[in-house]
């Protein structure tokens, strides 16, 4: 009997789960996540599971990883300092396409070069002007991208750079033509720099997480979820973090299936960061081939078609000063809530709370602590952030401790996006405190925190929430409504029948707003779902509920919903897919583009057969880094043509190898 291992790290909690026989949960288990070393959470998870079941460490022959890090990562607008170079494009393509605001404010450099669509050489790649460079503002970063105009017609400027950048730097480097083999240089290059950004990141996840498993004597493979919701080595995960994206919401789709049983439903998950909401059709995930959305950036990495809304338990209360009335919004933004942090260190926070609490004008600072975050690379701060930093210290401050002037406020965003201080405030969950549906940490101190909000003014001058309570239920319904949105968004989507407004719009138009009110004067208007939703996420029966109320819909709430992540991390298969193109540059000539440089036929067949051979062995290959032993190989094709005096011209044709099986099993 075959027992495994699923691991779902994620902004708050690390989860871990062992699974006989991909049939049943033997246990299941929670601890924080620490994130400035991920193998305290990691290996704390694992052994409350282990103690919990009584097996033996060397009984687990498989373990398997899935992880929001990297979507978090990119809703929050964080990750590591990369430097871009940027082949054959234009200088105005950085801002015209977005990567000016992907890079926010990181090196890069428009070099000559590039290939045209057949890939011929466009014109000449300029190494020297690239060398100049990382001896300047290139040589500031921790990873890199490298983007070559028409490289997944022929990559040879990309793999030029790569090797310089290598051999000069020795840090990693994300190749544009590796990660996708679709057009659209810019798409690529905001995916390659996104995939830099995040190496880091990835790489200790994996590091430690397999450090922590050899720790505690588990001596099996360790796979990574991929945003698709397939199963990939932990090696091949190292090099292509950027296919982690979703890696966490997809996992909780196969373990939503895997828990119910479902063929038609809509399955949302609230972590702490993020709400992902997605569909299942006939029991499977519907993928999104035009590459994942993760907050305000669309990749070119295919990933389940998830709708991820900046909106969790742990999201940031903000108030809107705007209008009589007033009010609050939650999100984008993570916070530690209040009532964790004062269970961390209760002598700073607990009398911060009271101080201010006791003045009698509110700070502007107010109900916020940060705290500095240790082992993150902080290559290229400027000098202000340096200071922040030392400032900081290793300890928990009260945020008006540390912001002496508003100059310290830009230089303090600053570390905030590269993942080198944390922010404590208000958040759903110590709303949930205050109203006795969680326990877990200091009411206390979220009491003191709901009462310091709820003491801001409405633009009538009166406060916004008269006590804790109140303040705790305004936020707690905030989330239903904005929880609500989201998944009506991701329905209208989805839907068959278009309506002629975009899904966004829909859900906040005002005949939906008053459906959901059931609104009946001369005009009756009902609005739901008319599909069931399984509710996922540790604090799913805390707050769905309420939400499958709001919409009329049945809200399914699975045993171990909390771990449904973890579930699906390790009873998902590997699928390694593989796309190349044929073109055809003159009548009876067929170009084949390849890893290195184009090779041409003077036949069709030929052509698909290089072509075939080529992507099967890169797909067997990656199989077995993945442990796959019995590989299913399938093919298909999509071919364009035009008619042209009477005659079928053959156009351009993509060829696409899939590989797929389960991942070997240790002997135990």
């Amino acid at each position: 009997m075959a027992l495994l291992l699923g691991v779902d790290t994620g902004g708050t909690y690390t989860d871990a789960v062992l699974i006989r026989d991909e049939v049943t949960v033997v246990a299941s288990a929670k601890s924080l996540t620490t994130r400035h070393d991920l193998a305290l959470g990691i290996g704390a998870a694992i052994r409350a599971v282990l103690k919990q079941s009584g097996v033996k460490p060397s009984d687990i022959a498989l373990a398997s990883l899935s992880t929001t890090l990297a979507t978090n990562a990119l809703v929050e607008g964080q990750g590591e300092r990369v430097g871009l170079v940027y082949i054959g494009f234009r200088e105005q393509d950085l801002l015209s396409h977005g990567l000016t605001d992907a890079l926010k404010g990181d090196p890069s450099i428009v070099l000559a070069g590039g290939h045209d669509h057949s890939g011929s050489e466009a014109a000449a790649f300029d190494a020297n002007a690239l060398k100049e460079w990382l001896n300047a503002d290139g040589g500031t970063v921790s990873a890199y991208a490298v983007a070559s105009k028409f490289a997944t017609r022929n990559p040879a400027h990309e793999l030029i750079a790569a090797d310089l950048i290598a051999e000069k730097t020795n840090h990693p480097v994300s190749q544009s033509h590796q990660l996708s083999a679709k057009l659209n240089g810019p798409k690529r290059a905001l995916t390659a720099v996104l995939n830099a950004r995040l190496i880091g990141m990835i790489d200790r996840l994996i590091a430690q997480a397999t450090g922590e498993l050899k720790s505690l004597g588990i001596d099996a493979p360790l796979m990574v979820v991929r945003g698709d919701g397939a199963l990939i080595g932990a090696e091949l995960a190292r090099t292509r973090p950027i296919e982690t994206i979703l890696s966490g919401p997809a996992a909780s789709l196969v373990g939503a299936r895997w828990l119910t049983g479902a063929d038609h439903a809509l399955v949302s998950d609230i972590g702490g960061t993020t709400t992902d909401v997605a569909i299942l059709r006939d029991g499977r995930p519907a993928i999104d081939i035009a590459g994942a959305r993760v907050g305000p950036y669309r990749t070119m990495v295919e990933a389940v078609a998830m709708h991820t809304t900046g909106l969790g338990g742990d999201s940031e209360v903000r108030f809107i000063s705007e209008g009589l009335q007033g009010g609050i919004t939650l999100g984008p933004r993570r916070r530690i809530p209040i009532s964790l942090i004062a269970s961390q260190a209760p002598d700073v926070v607990l009398p911060a709370l009271e101080r201010q609490a006791a003045a009698s004008l509110a700070g502007e600072h107010d109900g916020l602590f940060v705290r500095a975050v240790p082992n993150v690379a902080r290559d290229g701060l400027g000098a202000r952030e340096i200071t922040l930093l030392k400032r900081i210290g290793s300890t928990v401050h009260p945020l008006g401790d540390i912001i002496e002037s508003r100059i310290d406020l830009s230089a303090y965003s600053r570390l905030i996006d590269r993942g080198l201080v944390q922010v404590s405030g208000l958040t759903p969950s110590d709303a949930a405190h205050v109203l006795g549906l969680m326990d877990t940490w200091n009411t206390d101190a979220a009491r003191l925190a709901l009462e310091q909000f709820g003491r801001r003014r409405t633009g009538a001058g009166n406060k916004l929430a008269s006590d804790p309570r109140d303040m705790a239920k305004l936020v707690i319904d905030r989330l239903t409504h904005q929880t609500g949105l989201a998944l009506l968004e991701c329905a209208f989507t989805e839907e068959e029948t278009p309506f002629g407004l975009p899904p966004a719009d829909l859900a906040r138009h005002v005949l939906t707003q008053r459906g959901l009110a059931g609104h009946s004067g001369l005009v009756r208007v009902d609005t739901g779902l008319a599909v069931d939703v399984i509710g996922l996420g540790a604090s799913a029966s805390t707050y769905y509920p309420a939400v499958g109320d709001l919409l009329g819909c049945k809200m399914t709430l699975p045993e171990y919903a909390g771990v449904a992540n973890a579930i699906g991390a390790v009873v998902g298969r590997v699928m390694i897919r593989k796309r190349g193109t044929i073109t055809s540059p003159s009548e009876g000539e067929f170009r084949v583009h390849l890893d290195g440089a184009p090779e041409t036929f003077v036949s069709k067949d030929a052509a698909f057969t290089r072509l075939t051979a080529h992507l099967t062995e890169q797909a067997r290959i990656e199989s077995r880094a993945s442990g796959v032993e019995d590989i299913d190989i399938t093919a298909s094709r999509t071919v364009k043509s035009a008619k042209a005096e009477g005659r079928e011209m053959f156009l351009e044709a993509t060829l696409t190898i899939e590989a797929s099986g389960r991942p070997r099993i240790a002997d135990s």
